[in-house]
């Protein structure tokens, strides 16, 4: 039998889930193993394989996040023109906390020691103000020697426009530092703006020799089990890429893993006819949050990466490493199944982002974890099954969770068990409503208005009275929701995005200009999905524009259908989409400059990926237990697998148990199973 395999890694487990040709599924969850997380996806594939052909992997990986925050990737190097090394640390005096004279800036990922400068200078339209200097490239090469460095990352001004300098910079890097990592500010971001362009060419040779690293070990581990399927990876903006691409523009997959679970929810909202879903995914780390609207996900323009915890106001950013390229618009708090519930300093409860994580992980793994998380409290309450996680396979100790409580929580605040435990799951709700405010009020819309997807193995725990403090009427728990973010990797679309920057004002356009870089994107599009081996007939393409009105710094990313006479259409287009997001719009007339033009080029499946209907599965589930609700206290609880909802509808308070996951539905909620094989609890 042929499968599709897609391998998701979380700080507490991985996930891998197969399907067949038939539909058919099969599903494991395994243990992270964070020293080297091939050893997980190994453990897991021989688990989940019997000699079955594989007809693809697909992969959500954090190794490129993980290499910045814990700051231990490749020594690297940055080549620019005169005047600009300090770019980095100048930034774009965007401050974090706007009121605290303490704060510093995080340290650029290069030394001031290994920014060498080369003479040369390209002016915003392309042509050359100073020629290159061979002697400055010369001089450069030979310092990159001397310090043995690992990677470079190549800068140079306006190479957006003209491209010239970087190729002879780099073709003289490649000849003399072979074995080297080179990165290219024009393949990587050919767009105006200096530091988020250096920033996120910075990024990209930072993290290469690390990722070209795990992916060859996980190619290796792949072999061992017999599969030599093409490995490909999920990008940061929702699409699929090839691992050759993904090894050469790392950047482009640094939140790779939580944009796989966005991308399922928006393939099960065009399934499902929902227009707008806000999706909940909570794991072992952290939560995210993230909107679909008419069946696709939201994306920003950039992002930023090493800025701990992204949450509520996300509009004081400087915290992090400007990466500028497309990503699905996820908020991330670090709220948990592993986050620790600890007191402060002065005695006030809080949880995250300190996670235990894998390994120790929670108090009630009995695996060394001494300080309480939001899995013991959980626990503690009667909402987990102490017989244990993952079918059983991790066993839980309940008396061990409610004595960390006790001792640590409880006492010192002056409570029983039960008030402080769920008083740090409150808190933990909070913290994620935070993150599900800042993709939907900040972003203009009514989050009342949406139906929540929640998904990880502890979002569907949450996800009932979060939605109830917010006011939204519906949650929908899909099938394996623990694994939901690797089953998304089976129904994402190989996607290659282009992008141009191209500035002028929509008042007195060039159409001339405009429609050669249109066509330009396209080529560019369907000649990527041409290599992939997508005939014409399976390729489809989104035109947007990135517009602001003129004098305005920062820009709007709009969507343009096809066939639109840009020109003419982006105007509008761009006033409508202000007005939802700012909540006005200039008075009509008001000049409208672009500032550049993307593309999406998808390569389409031959036939559906999401099956008609995933089947409930039975289980073994003790018949109920006694759980703890506020006002109502101790309250004995049916526990139900998902295949007995088929017999509701049902009233809460119930359990749904099941081998990935465990949904609470919380006294007086409504709960039924719905065709698709969906929970769906309504207010």
């Amino acid at each position: 039998m042929s499968l599709r395999i897609g391998i998701d890694i979380g700080g507490t487990f991985t996930d891998l889930v197969a399907i067949a040709a038939d539909g058919s599924l099969r599903t494991h969850k395994t243990p992270s193993t964070p020293a080297d997380y091939s050893i997980g996806i190994d453990t897991g594939l021989r688990a989940l394989l019997h000699g079955d052909e594989v007809a693809a992997v697909l992969h959500a990986t954090t190794v490129g996040s993980n290499t910045i925050l814990q700051g231990v990737g490749a020594r690297t190097a940055l080549i620019t023109t005169r005047g600009f090394r300090d770019v980095l640390e100048i930034r774009d005096l965007r401050m974090p906390r706007l009121y605290d004279m303490g704060w510093t800036k995080p340290p650029p990922l290069v030394e001031r020691a290994l920014r060498l400068e080369v003479a040369e200078k390209t002016r915003p339209d392309g042509g050359i103000a100073a020629a290159l200097d061979p002697a400055s490239v010369a001089a450069a090469i030979r310092r990159l020697i001397a310090e043995r460095v690992e990677s470079v990352a190549i800068c140079l001004l306006h190479s957006y426009a003209n491209p010239r300098h970087e190729q002879v910079v780099a073709a003289a890097l490649r000849a003399a530092l072979p074995g080297v990592a080179i990165s290219v500010s024009h393949e990587i971001l050919p767009e105006i703006k200096e530091y988020p362009r250096t920033s996120t060419t910075v990024v990209n040779a930072y993290i290469q020799p690390a990722l070209r690293a795990y992916l060859t070990a996980l190619n290796a581990r792949l072999k061992d089990n017999g599969i030599f399927a093409g490995l490909q990876l999920m990008q940061s903006n929702g699409g699929l890429t090839s691992a050759p691409l993904a090894a050469e523009f790392p950047a482009r997959i640094v939140e790779s893993g939580p944009a796989a679970g966005v991308v399922g929810g928006a393939v099960l909202a065009r399934r499902l006819d929902l227009k707008r879903l806000v999706t909940l995914d909570m794991g072992g780390t952290t939560a995210k949050a993230g909107l679909v609207e008419n069946g696709e996900v939201l994306r920003a323009e950039a992002m930023e990466v090493g800025a701990g915890v992204m949450a509520g106001a996300r509009l004081l950013v400087g915290a992090g490493y400007m990466l500028k390229l497309p990503a699905i618009d996820l908020a991330e708090v670090g709220a948990g199944g592993g986050s620790i519930c600890a007191l402060d300093a002065a005695g006030a409860p809080k949880v995250g982002p300190a996670s235990a994580g894998a390994d120790p992980g929670p108090v009630c793994y009995q695996r060394g974890g001494t300080a309480s998380t939001i899995t013991d409290c959980n626990l503690a309450l009667g909402y987990l099954d102490p017989a244990g996680l993952a079918g059983g396979t991790l066993a839980l100790d309940r008396d061990a969770a409610w004595a960390a409580i006790e001792t640590q929580l409880a006492r010192p605040l002056n409570l029983g068990v039960e008030q402080a435990a769920h008083g740090m799951l409150q808190l933990a709700s909070a913290t994620m409503m935070r993150a599900i405010r800042a993709v939907s009020v900040e972003r203009g819309r009514d989050v009342r208005e949406f139906t929540m997807l929640a998904f990880g193995g502890n979002g569907p725990l949450f996800a009932a009275g979060i939605a109830a403090e917010l006011g939204i009427a519906e949650v929908i728990v899909p099938p394996m929701p623990g694994l939901f973010s690797a089953f998304g990797l089976l129904l994402a679309d190989t996607e290659h995005h282009a992008t141009r920057s191209l500035r002028m004002r929509l008042d007195a356009p060039d159409r001339g200009l405009l429609d050669g870089a249109i066509v330009s994107l396209r080529d560019s599009a369907e000649n990527r999905l041409e290599q992939e081996g997508f005939p014409p007939d399976r390729r489809a393409f989104a035109l947007s524009a990135l517009a602001r009105y003129v004098g305005q710094s920062s820009e709007l990313s709009v969507s343009l259908p096809e066939g639109l006479d840009v020109a003419a259409a982006l105007p509008e287009a761009f006033a409508e989409e202000h007005a939802r997001t700012y909540g006005f719009r200039a008075p009509t007339g008001e000049p409208v400059e672009l500032i550049a033009l993307s593309i999406i080029g998808r390569g389409l499946p031959d036939t559906p990926r999401l099956p008609d209907r995933i089947p409930p599965v039975a289980a073994p589930v003790p018949e109920g237990r006694h759980a703890w609700f506020p006002g109502t206290g101790w309250t004995y609880t049916p526990v139900l697998d998902r295949a007995a909802l088929a017999r509701g509808p049902w009233v809460g308070p119930v359990i749904v148990q099941e081998y990935d996951a465990t949904c609470l539905v919380p006294p007086g909620a409504g709960v039924r199973l719905d065709g698709f094989g969906n929970i769906v609890i309504s207010r």
